[in-house]
């Protein structure tokens, strides 16, 4: 085949792609394409948690884990309940929650892996201070699951390789001739620097927003979400690097976001009543 056809081909390839997997993020109803199945990526996502609760020290502190879950479990109840109420389909239905607590000080994290897999650092413990600040934490790993963040990443990531190799062909392989001559993968870095990063702080910061909106339906002090990110910028102070080569925004940002939110999200969702 030519490389006239190809490239015809190709594209007609990519439009039906883009075409047929656009949809919206709950809530926000932000655009998203997810070409990746969410069935496939929660799969793979149980067995690497597997793996992590049999390679990472879980920590023996049972009331905190319990703390832990009877967060989780309410935020989970008040999403249901919410979207039910509303008359929207649950993006939670095919969820399998399970929380982890690993004991590691040196780590101020926390996670949620597609499908409602979730895992609390002990080290982000001594930022979160209170429930209200775990539930905040927790509200936002959440949120990363619920719109379904990872299946949009994996899909733009796919499409961003497809689109590269149909350029690189279209140009005679002037893409590939950059990389030879500068002896690192240029391009994939420009795109890094250039789309995804950017992407992924849009990401970031619709996770805190929603993260907002499950932890007030669960009946926590959203005000405390301030003062998490307070913290967490003193506690990174000249450790974090410029917003643009970050997938996350900076503390800044998030701070006058939150503050821009919190009177709107308690008023707008207050705790769900069951």
């Amino acid at each position: 085949m030519d490389r006239r056809k190809f490239l015809t081909y190709a594209g007609c390839s990519c439009c039906g792609i883009l075409l047929n997997s656009c949809s919206t993020a709950p809530i926000t109803e932000r655009r998203q394409l997810k070409i990746i199945p969410e069935a496939k990526l929660n799969a793979q996502a149980a067995q690497i948690y597997e793996k992590v609760k049999q390679r990472e020290k879980l920590s023996k502190d049972v009331k905190k884990l319990n703390e832990i879950k009877e967060i989780g479990k309410k935020i989970e109840n008040s999403i249901t309940e919410y979207f039910n109420r509303e008359q929207l389909e649950d993006p939670t239905v095919n969820f399998d929650w399970e929380y982890i607590l690993i004991d590691n000080k040196k780590i101020r994290n926390a996670w949620c892996m597609p499908g409602g897999k979730i895992a609390v650092y002990t080290g982000i413990l001594d930022v979160t201070k209170n429930t209200d600040g775990l539930a905040a934490v927790m509200g936002h790993e959440i949120a990363h699951a619920v719109a379904k963040h990872s299946i949009e990443r994996a899909s733009r990531g796919t499409l961003l390789n497809i689109s590269t190799k149909i350029v690189d062909i279209a140009s005679g392989g002037k893409l590939s001739q950059v990389n030879r001559t500068t002896g690192m993968n240029t391009v994939g870095m420009l795109s890094q620097l250039g789309l995804m990063n950017p992407f992924n702080r849009k990401q970031e910061s619709e996770a805190d927003y929603l993260g907002m909106i499950f932890s007030s339906l669960s009946g926590y002090d959203i005000r405390e979400t301030v003062k998490i990110w307070e913290r967490m910028k003193e506690l990174n102070k000249g450790k974090a690097p410029p917003e643009f080569m970050s997938t996350h925004p900076s503390a800044e940002n998030r701070i006058r976001n939150i503050n821009k939110w919190t009177n709107e999200i308690i008023l707008d969702y207050p705790p769900i009543k069951f």
